[in-house]
């Protein structure tokens, strides 16, 4: 079940990006469900993380977007858990591939490595790109 809902978390190094793509899911007629966090005071991302894989879980074919200073670490709290397939990206062209070849339903994001307008690049195409299917889905189908 697709949904217009999209989760979106971050640690204190994502929040301002995060408040920003909040902006741009609105202006693609999506609803943002803002996870956490709530401002800039120190706080740990994997909690975050965990916050955003649980809310996938209640929404089959959900897709979220995770921030951190780097995208590294949300990206690796949240592999960890079985049917999550966040990909950290840096750009349009990397979030496409992501969606058609891998079928993400994360999207990793770093604060401090990306700026602002890859960024919303990167989130619309994520949101607007379809999974290809074919031969990619028994490579998807292995990373269960």
């Amino acid at each position: 079940m697709k949904t217009d809902i999209v989760a979106i978390a971050s640690d204190h190094a994502g929040f301002e990006l995060k408040e920003k793509l909040k902006e741009e899911i609105s202006k693609l007629g999506l609803k943002a469900e803002d996870l956490g966090t709530k401002g800039s005071e120190s706080v740990d991302y994997p909690d975050y993380a965990e916050a955003l894989v649980k809310w996938m879980r209640l929404h089959s074919g959900g897709r979220g977007v995770l921030i951190c200073g780097s995208g590294i670490g949300m990206s690796i709290a949240a592999n960890r858990h079985k049917g999550i397939r966040a990909a950290l990206v840096h750009n349009g062209i990397e979030a496409e591939l992501a969606r058609k070849h891998n079928n993400a339903n994360v999207l990793c994001l770093g604060a401090r490595t990306t700026n602002n307008l890859s960024a919303k690049e990167a989130l619309k195409t994520f949101l607007n790109t379809a999974f290809e299917g074919g031969r990619h889905e028994k490579r998807v189908e292995k990373l269960g």
